[in-house]
């Protein structure tokens, strides 16, 4: 009895002192250096449309469309019912809103959809932007929050605007996201997430990266040629984009650049070191 006991409490003992799951600490990674992988670029800041982002689908076996799958899950008490929450509460990851009213909540994407079409995603196949908008692969790409505090977020990115509660929180969610999908973050918007970092703890739970395409035809939104690029690789209006190499150096090796600024739409996608106008130099 008394063995019986002593291994029960080491058992305990020792998953206290082991914390998280093996496979989510394996997980965590320094947030900074998670901010410091994404790719930094100017935004397109053009040619949205919320229709480009087909959400709230009905995607598995059990009928329940998106935003009903979030606040079945996002639920802090109430039973399930089909797709609805009887006597179910929530609570505003932004403001700290508790609802018993599910109307009163928004469903609100982590980076909000234009955030993400500038950031990128005006270069993915409409399937991919469906599997954006109806994100259930990682628990913070949808938020159930009040209605009132994502009216006031709207698509605005950390530099614009920062939730009341929780500025940490929101800090990795959105860098997770942005991570998850490989969008890019513009240098203001890098700047302040690093401030905000810089007083948080440390790490931050990566995410699967997601499984997207692009669509081989997209122009940069506002472009009028047919792209950039010549057949070797060099910044020239004839020619296909080059596929967003993760540096100027890939870029090289594979044979392309330079870029200009202001003739090159893939001059955002890279930095330009010495601010001469021209990025990815051979």
């Amino acid at each position: 009895m008394v063995a019986a006991f002593a291994a029960a409490l080491a058992t305990l003992l020792a998953s206290a002192l082991i914390g998280a799951p093996p496979a989510e600490a394996a997980n965590r990674q320094p947030a900074l250096k998670v901010l410091s992988s994404l790719p930094v670029s100017s935004e397109v800041d053009s040619g949205y449309s919320r229709e480009l982002f087909r959400h709230w689908i009905v995607a598995g076996s059990d009928g329940c469309d998106t935003r009903e799958e979030v606040l079945i899950t996002e639920r802090i008490s109430g039973s399930v019912v089909g797709c609805r929450v009887v006597g179910g509460r929530w609570r505003s990851l932004y403001d700290g809103a508790v609802t018993s009213n599910s109307s009163s909540f928004d469903v609100d994407h982590m980076v909000p959809l234009k955030e993400a079409w500038d950031s990128g995603a005006w270069r993915w196949s409409s399937g991919t932007r469906e599997d954006y908008a109806n994100d259930l692969g990682y628990a913070h790409s949808l938020v159930a929050v009040s209605a009132s505090s994502n009216r006031s977020k709207s698509d605005r990115d950390p530099t614009e605007w920062l939730p009341a509660l929780g500025r940490c929180t929101y800090a990795k969610y959105w860098i997770g996201v942005k991570y998850r999908w490989r969008l890019s973050v513009n240098p203001a918007e890098k700047s302040t997430l690093t401030r905000i970092l810089a007083g948080c703890p440390p790490l931050m739970v990566l995410p699967a990266l997601a499984s997207r395409t692009e669509n081989p035809n997209a122009q940069t939104p506002g472009s009028t040629g047919s792209g950039s690029g010549s057949a070797s690789g060099g910044g020239t209006s004839s020619g296909p984009l080059d596929p967003r190499f993760d540096t100027c150096g890939e870029a090289n090796a594979a044979g392309y650049g330079p870029y200009s600024r202001g003739q090159d739409p893939e001059y955002r996608w890279y930095i330009d070191r010495d601010s001469d106008g021209l990025a990815c130099e051979r």
